[in-house]
């Protein structure tokens, strides 16, 4: 007879969800500086936060636009100064930097 291993006793629980900083790098965000941006995020790396460059987050025009999942919270305008405070404020500590919030996801902030 063969031994199958045996269930554990304690239930197998979903990972805690990771976040992830998405920074568009389509051109209208990349003539706004989104490269450095970019570059920035991935220069403060934070432990469990993926930080990815992507395509068009379809906001031309507002950038550098910057989206972290799963809080699903748009940053327009973001300079590479700023992303410092990102990474402290919202990222570290869970609040999010309410003076960089895109007014048209974020209206009752």
């Amino acid at each position: 007879m063969t031994d199958f291993p045996k269930p554990s006793a304690s239930p197998n629980k979903s990972p805690v969800s990771a976040k992830c900083v998405r920074v568009c790098q389509n051109r209208t965000c990349r003539k706004q500086g989104a490269a450095e941006v970019l570059a920035t995020f991935q220069a403060l790396a934070v432990p469990g936060v993926t930080v990815t460059g992507g395509g068009c987050l379809g906001q031309c025009g507002n950038g550098p636009m910057v989206l972290i999942l799963p809080d699903n919270v748009w940053y327009c305008g973001v300079h590479p100064s700023e992303v410092p405070l990102v990474v402290e404020q919202h990222l570290l500590g869970g609040q999010r930097v309410k003076q960089m919030l895109y007014y048209r996801f974020h209206t009752q902030e």
